[in-house]
């Protein structure tokens, strides 16, 4: 008889926790909800939530969860779960095959080569240190070199550096004043390729390359003092070749051999610096380059349609909504997802990296660092989210991470697309949501 007492209690005890847990559930449904009722700005154009808790393994709130999005940057989430499945601790940037008398070389499609952040100048030294003939294979690369959907016209944009199997310097120039007021580029040897057009009269001094040429004008009017302008350069075979000539300092001859499976590898810097600089920055060239890098080490090859397929088959095929993905960077507004795949994605990103510190120190942090640096202010002096920010035209995300005060850790997606106010204000709306979560809950 007591024994059966005791298990009936049992049994009551656990129906009023678990009644509990739902009316605690669905408070925190309801007050969330309301933030998104009661506000104007969210209400004026297509918005999607998902909001889920990652220690109890529950959704808390949908709003359009199921919606397709365009997720701009929020794009490179999904390149960087690719690399974290397919890339090791280190990036791979030189394939080679060492012959009686010569150094055939490959590229990876590492970003990292020569970049002005990372740094990448292992494979530089390994090449610069041979006393063979130096031969840079062309063969391989299968893809244009703007990704699926870009827009043409922003060619001259600092973002939309071209994406090539063996990039230098990001792909991209840099136009500054010197000390004397002097116009300079650097590289310096694309110097040949600067010239003054009296025809081009912008509205202030800035300067323009021709679509499909290293032509880069200028107009003849005063330099302002400080002047700084990132614009890509039309990357061809003869210029990485130029390019490495002038920085080797020794001729570099083209050929085009398959890549050998026998050929060995080369490795520049830490993955974890790579992957920060893409993540906090939204570096879209690290982005592309990087998907790159993972068909070179998974197919011998470099072809981003092929890696975006193996991940979406291998890696990503128990999201709720398939996601359509084009390209590595989310510069193309093809890229369609839905909040509730991004925050699964969140899930599968928190269980690769399985630490919570390191996770977060890789994303832009709300208050201290990256492209929130500026929209959050932080709880006296602690942080509270990190997450992915995503813009273009019309449209703006945040993915990611959040810790309430009481110490729950909760993953969301928060997608804004076609609307025509001001960025700063949807920005503003969005933190203000997710500081009240986080205060709330």
């Amino acid at each position: 008889m007591l024994k059966t007492t005791f298990i009936f209690l049992l049994i009551i005890c656990g129906l009023v926790l678990f009644n509990d847990t739902v009316y605690a559930r669905t408070i925190k449904k309801r007050k969330i909800k309301k933030q998104f009722k009661h506000s104007l700005i969210m209400r004026d154009h297509f918005t999607g939530f998902a909001l889920y808790d990652l220690d109890d393994q529950k959704m808390i709130y949908e709003l359009n969860a199921d919606k397709y999005f365009i997720p701009a940057s929020n794009t490179k989430l999904f390149t960087f779960y690719t690399c974290l499945k397919i890339l090791g601790d280190s990036i791979p940037a030189l394939r080679y095959e060492l012959h009686s008398d010569s150094l055939v070389f490959w590229g990876t499609g590492d970003p990292s080569f020569l970049h002005s952040d990372l740094k990448g100048t292992k494979s530089l030294g390994f090449l610069a240190r041979s006393n063979k003939s130096l031969y840079y294979s062309t063969a391989g690369y299968a893809n244009n070199f703007f990704g699926t959907g870009w827009a043409w016209d922003d060619y001259n944009d600092y973002y939309q550096a071209e994406i090539t199997d063996l990039p230098l310097e990001d792909n991209v120039a840099l136009l500054y004043a010197d000390d004397n007021g002097n116009l300079q580029i650097k590289p310096s040897y694309l110097k040949r390729f600067l010239n003054s057009d009296t025809s081009y009269h912008p509205d202030k001094f800035k300067v323009k390359r021709d679509f499909l040429r290293n032509n880069f004008i200028y107009p003849v009017m005063p330099i302002p003092p400080n002047f700084k302008q990132e614009i890509p350069w039309k990357t061809s075979v003869e210029l990485t070749l130029e390019l490495l000539r002038d920085t080797l300092k020794k001729p570099v001859w083209p050929v085009n051999i398959p890549l050998s499976a026998t050929a060995k590898t080369i490795y520049n810097g830490n993955l974890g610096t790579v992957y920060k600089r893409m993540l906090q920055t939204s570096d879209d060239f690290i982005a592309e380059q990087l998907l790159l890098t993972c068909s070179s080490v998974k197919f011998n090859t470099l072809n981003t349609d092929s890696v975006i397929g193996y991940s979406k088959k291998h890696f990503l095929n128990d999201l709720p909504d398939e996601p359509q993905w084009v390209d590595g960077s989310g510069l193309s507004r093809m890229n369609l997802f839905t909040p509730r795949s991004i925050v699964a994605l969140l899930q599968k990103i928190k269980d690769q990296v399985n630490n919570d510190s390191l996770l977060y120190s890789m994303l832009p942090a709300g208050g201290a660092s990256g492209t929130l640096r500026n929209a959050y202010k932080t709880d006296n002096g602690r942080v509270f989210v990190w997450a992915k920010t995503g813009s273009l035209s019309n449209n703006y995300n945040q993915s990611g991470y959040l810790v309430t005060r009481k110490g729950k850790r909760l993953a969301f997606s928060f997608m804004n697309n076609n609307f025509t106010r001001p960025v700063k204000e949807i920005r503003d709306e969005m933190v203000r949501i997710m500081t009240y979560i986080h205060e709330e809950f």
